[in-house]
């Protein structure tokens, strides 16, 4: 019970001070990647303009602006950290259009204040290196899909070839704690602990045993895709269809340079 309440008031101390700068310096942070691989989430949701779309761990936003300025559809973003809430606040304030589609809600994603299969489909970004039990949570985020619908994440990843890999290494040790310093104490701090925390998440948590957290959690055709070379992941599969499970892994920069 203490290293799950250490946790989460360290997640919650480490956004408390980063909204301000979050999305240019995630941008940075990832050689401009960042963008990219949000518009990929996006683009693997793919909601009509009447489904309704639960967004864990908003943030600032950015998936939420994208999803109902790309669909037209209606957004619910929740997130437990109400300094980010502000900033994705403010991002809706600043165009008229997503007034009546976004909404923002304070929360967990362990316990989401929905009922069973409230939402059509489900979007959720960098959340699972911060629940300390991963498999929990995401059958508590299957569990407010429809059957049917889609289940999509974005998550930082570890490239797998040698050289790549080392590289990325060097990058998360020394680069990410220098960007970060460019803007803040708390952001150099930020910087160093991602270099620690994304190699030590899946030393505990491969691949393989996410995705089977993924389909012991009722997600169907669980798909994982790498980009940028691996460093970024997205993971995503459809809820209770009965298909058979399985699991796709795309390699990075497919589809057209993605």
């Amino acid at each position: 019970m203490e290293a799950a309440s250490t946790r989460k008031q360290h997640a919650r101390d480490l956004f408390s001070a980063l909204p301000r700068h979050y999305d240019l310096v995630g941008a940075l942070m990832s050689f401009g990647q960042d963008p990219r691989w949000r518009r990929a989430l996006v683009d693997t949701v793919r909601p009509s303009d009447t489904d309704r779309v639960l967004d864990v761990a908003t943030g600032t936003g950015l998936v939420s602006e994208r999803l109902a300025l790309r669909y037209g559809c209606t957004v619910i973003g929740i997130d437990q950290s109400p300094e980010m809430l502000g900033a994705s606040r403010a991002r809706l304030a600043r165009n008229p259009r997503l007034s009546s589609r976004v909404s923002l809600v304070e929360g967990e994603a362990e316990r989401l204040p929905f009922g069973d299969g409230e939402f059509d489909h489900l979007t959720f970004t960098y959340l699972l290196r911060y629940v300390d039990d991963p498999a929990a949570t995401l059958r508590e985020l299957a569990r407010v899909v429809a059957p049917g619908g889609r289940i999509a994440s974005l998550e930082f990843g570890v490239p797998t070839q040698r050289l790549l890999r080392a590289l990325w290494v060097i990058h998360t040790r020394v680069g990410l704690p220098v960007v970060g310093r460019l803007f803040s104490r708390e952001w150099a701090s930020t910087g160093a602990f991602l270099a620690r925390s994304v190699p030590e998440f899946y030393a505990r948590y491969p691949i393989t045993q996410l995705v089977a957290d993924w389909q012991a959690a009722g997600i169907d055709s669980v798909k994982v895709r790498r980009m940028s070379f691996g460093a970024g992941l997205i993971v995503s599969g459809t809820r209770g269809t009965g298909q058979t499970a399985g699991m796709t892994v795309a390699g990075s920069e497919t589809r057209g340079g993605e």
